[in-house]
């Protein structure tokens, strides 16, 4: 999964500051641009082990477009940080589904135009992610 990060940018005697907004009170810092990423890696890594053990629904990532938009963030730098949810989520099993053709089709068509996705399976496993929290 991709998660966006807003970074406030530090200077020679601040931090970059790090905000996760899919995951509330996910929070990392450092004192480079490039260990700001690397450390909110750890940090929505460690955050998600935490919802999944506290039973807690992992929020579905939003598009970057979208929460760009929030003026929360005005003037933060933007950077989407690639999360392999995998081993959080408890590995991945493979199953059979049937879908009409023209529904694949369209799949298809959308996750060639959102890399966020990857494949066809990481379109539906996020889907479901997102109609799951909104069930709840």
């Amino acid at each position: 999964m991709f998660y966006p990060i807003a970074i406030e940018a530090g200077d020679e005697s601040t931090a970059f500051g790090v905000t996760v907004p899919d995951l509330p009170g996910c929070f990392s810092a450092g004192d480079t641009l490039e260990d700001a990423v690397k450390n909110a890696k750890e940090a929505i890594i460690g955050h998600l082990e935490l919802m999944v053990e506290l039973e807690q629904d992992i929020p579905a990532v939003s598009e970057l477009k979208s929460v760009m938009k929030d003026p929360a963030y005005t003037g933060y730098v933007w950077v989407l940080v690639e999360v392999d949810v995998t081993r959080i989520l408890g590995g991945s099993e493979k199953i059979n589904v049937t879908l009409p053709k023209l529904l694949i089709d369209r799949i298809d068509r959308c996750v060639a135009t959102h890399p966020e996705f990857k494949t066809r399976s990481g379109f539906l496993a996020q889907v479901a992610l997102e109609r799951i929290a909104k069930t709840r």
